[in-house]
Order: structure tokens, then C-alpha cells, then sequence
């Protein structure tokens, strides 16, 4: 098992605008189709051979430390980054960025995917870019940062974009491959790794891959009853 590859889950969030299904559970333990979120993207995870996993865990931590446990079950090895007091997307991963000798992957665990993470893993090893961002097609991107690209490489995030012409379709799905220098951009305390890329464009090292597959954000109640109802893994 230790010969996986190198995972880091964010799954620390308050789950806000989920609510009332988050007052009583943290959001990555949210239902879909009888198993929580979280447990989707390990099974997506496993089956790309990414089996050494660290999740950042923060609101009602406990109820996911006590559902997957060592990983075990899962034939993954998990560990546990715990966060008493919210650090951001970046900060979890800045905290425990001695942990990362080598290229490795970072996934939200609140969305499902159907993603083969090899393809994104492969492409990143193959250009070297300080970071690769997963992308996704979304019709409607009024509720998202659309990507700006020359080639595979992203030249300007942008947020939400407003009108009937936005500048692109591709929405980043929560999924990237980080390299050890990656880190170094990362500041100390509380950061957001979305903001840090956008910063990070002007270096021409952030690439952008495509992914095939169906993917369903959770952000909301909207989104997270069309992942129920459509999500079919």
C-alpha cells in the first residue's frame, strides 16, 4: 500500500450553504446514492492508485475519523490533518507540506467525480508545471471562476464571470497535481489555494488539463440534490 501515490483531501470546511444537512454532519459526509461524498472520492482515488491519503478535517471531524478510520477497509492508508481553527484550502496544505517529497494530488472531498486521476497525474509529470488544475465544462459558469488558456497553460483566472459571453466554459473541479515548489507560494496561516494560483499565472507555471468524465460540485442544496439525482457511479 505504501507504494501508492500521495493524496491530500479537503474536507475541514463548515459546509455553510448546505445547510440544514450540515448541522448535524460535516458536509464530505452528505449521502449520495448511500454512501457519504468523501467516500466516492477515496473509491475515485484508489482506483488511480493514489493510496496514501491525508484529510484535512476541521467541523465535526470526529464523524469522518470514525467512518474511515486507518483507510483499512478501504485498502487505502489514511492519516489526518486536524485543523482546531480553519486555515483555508491553502493553509491545511502548507501545514504539512513536509509531508510532500514528490508530485501529489489534491482533491475537495465534498464533490463526485468519475474522473481516471492517472490522466491528470500523467500529463502534469509529463509537462512539470508548478501546478496542474483539473477542468471541467460547465454550460451555466455564473456560479463559478472560468480559466483563460494559451495551450494547456492557464493565462488568467476569472471569477464568476457575468453576461451571456463569458470568456471560457472550463471551471476548475477542485482537482490538482501540486509540485514540492508549489508550496513555496503558499504563505504561513490562512490562505486559499484558488487566490494563490490566480497570483501564480503571472509565473507561467500553472497548467490547465481537461478531464473527461462526469463531474457534480456540492456547493449548495441545488447542487447537491442534481448530484443526487444524476450522479450514477
Amino acid at each position: 500500500m505504501d507504494s501508492g501515490k500521495t493524496a491530500f483531501v479537503l474536507a475541514g470546511g463548515m459546509g455553510t450553504r448546505l445547510k440544514p444537512i450540515t448541522q448535524k454532519i460535516p458536509k464530505p459526509m452528505a449521502p449520495i446514492k448511500g454512501k457519504p461524498l468523501l467516500e466516492h472520492t477515496i473509491d475515485s482515488l484508489k482506483r488511480a492508485d493514489f493510496t496514501n491519503i491525508t484529510i484535512s478535517v476541521g467541523y465535526l471531524k470526529e464523524q469522518i475519523m470514525n467512518y474511515f478510520g486507518s483507510g483499512e477497509k478501504f485498502h487505502v492508508n489514511i492519516k489526518y490533518a486536524t485543523e482546531d481553527t480553519p486555515l483555508g484550502t491553502g493553509g491545511a496544505i502548507k501545514r504539512h507540506a513536509s509531508a510532500f517529497k514528490s508530485d501529489f494530488i489534491v482533491v475537495n472531498g465534498d464533490n463526485v467525480f468519475d474522473f481516471d486521476l492517472r490522466e491528470i497525474y500523467k500529463a502534469h509529470r509529463e509537462s512539470r508545471p508548478m501546478a496542474t488544475v483539473g477542468l471541467g465544462y460547465a454550460e451555466d459558469v455564473s456560479q463559478f471562476g472560468v480559466v483563460k488558456m494559451e495551450g494547456n497553460r492557464i493565462t488568467q483566472f476569472v471569477e464568476k464571470p457575468e453576461g451571456s459571453s463569458p470568456p471560457s466554459h472550463f471551471v476548475s473541479t477542485g482537482v490538482y497535481v501540486l509540485s514540492p515548489a508549489f508550496l513555496g507560494l503558499l504563505p504561513d496561516g490562512v490562505s486559499n489555494v484558488s487566490r494563490v494560483l490566480e497570483k501564480a499565472v503571472e509565473k507561467n507555471t500553472i497548467n490547465g488539463f481537461v478531464q473527461n468524465g462526469d463531474w457534480f460540485p456540492c456547493d449548495n442544496i441545488s447542487l447537491y440534490k442534481k448530484a443526487a439525482r444524476e450522479w450514477k457511479r
